[in-house]
């Protein structure tokens, strides 16, 4: 493979790997707001690691349009064994939750094994040879393991019972996860194109000295 499709896939990679970190951390990947209940509002974000809640609360004041408002910010750890009942009642949604977190870790891991191998492969022209392979590969887990996250979270917040999932939506985090398994998708495509065409001998592939059989 041309050493400029190993330059290009560092940098899809790259984004890939970007976007999911971003999307693990973010506490967004589902926005709920519950109904407002008198002069309250109350919207709740759930990240794969914590649960952050923001209450708003409008006091009537002075005057014809015064008024007094309290807000509160406050992150904790979600699911939590305690508030969630992840001993009792919730243990099953709360070991998928954990679970959809570990998986885009894992995630992750993959993600800079691929980026490591790309590295490799631009290094020397005998390497990119062989090593797209490995790409692809650690692309395809880094994928997988994305895919799972996406699929646990969609189907607690659709079937889940837990208090104001009714209400909630996806968010930020949820779009970016989805994002950056469908760059994978992309690359892993590209990369197994330009692979096999560069083994079968195709220039655009391979460079100006494409690889040929050696004939005996």
């Amino acid at each position: 493979m041309r050493k400029t499709f190993y330059v290009i896939t560092f940098f899809a990679v790259a984004l890939s790997v970007f976007l999911n970190v971003l999307s693990i951390t973010r506490p967004d990947w589902l926005y709920a707001h519950p109904p407002d209940i008198f002069h309250a509002k109350t919207v709740i974000r759930y990240g794969l690691l914590e649960r952050c809640e923001r209450q708003i609360i409008d006091f009537p004041g002075p005057g014809e349009k015064g008024r007094i408002r309290y807000s509160e910010y406050s992150c904790t750890p979600f699911p939590s064994r305690k508030d969630d009942q992840c001993e009792e009642d919730n243990r099953m949604f709360c070991t998928l939750w954990w679970s959809a977190g570990y998986s885009a870790e894992l995630g992750v891991v993959f993600g800079a094994a691929g980026l490591l191998a790309v590295i490799i492969g631009i290094s020397t022209r005998s390497r990119r040879r062989r090593v797209w392979r490995g790409v692809a590969g650690m692309q395809a887990l880094h994928a997988a393991f994305k895919i799972v996250t996406f699929g646990i979270i969609t189907h607690l917040y659709s079937r889940s019972r837990h208090p104001y999932f009714e209400f909630a939506r996806p968010s930020t985090a949820y779009i970016l996860n989805t994002l950056s398994w469908l760059c994978d998708i992309f690359v892993i495509i590209g990369v197994l194109t330009t692979g096999l065409s560069a083994d079968a001998g195709h220039a655009w592939a391979a460079g100006n000295r494409a690889y040929r059989p050696i004939e005996g």
